[in-house]
């Protein structure tokens, strides 16, 4: 299993339009996408425009087949365009 850690830093007025409308309407899909378990999003208790995504994937190859499909397609679409900052991404193993 990999969790997988998005940081994305939006500009602070489009906070509210992601997370009512962009991760509202995707997240029961990325949560039901093959290979996904977990999947939710943080918010930075001294930042609120910086929020994160949690999500555990059963192997890399589960992630990428979400990577390249319609719904993150679609959804990574409506979110980047909101960004004040370019996102950062981690997939990490838990080691202990």
């Amino acid at each position: 299993m990999i969790k997988r850690i998005v940081k994305m830093t939006f500009r602070p007025e489009a906070v509210d339009t992601f997370v009512g409308q962009v991760f509202e309407h995707s997240k029961a899909g990325i949560r039901a996408f093959p290979g996904c378990r977990h999947m939710e999003l943080l918010r930075s208790t001294r930042t609120p425009n910086v929020l994160f995504t949690l999500s555990y994937w059963d192997s890399e190859a589960a992630l990428e087949n979400y990577r390249q499909s319609e719904l993150f397609k679609n959804t990574w679409a409506k979110t980047k365009v909101l960004f004040a900052e370019k996102a950062e991404a981690w997939s990490v193993q838990v080691l202990d």
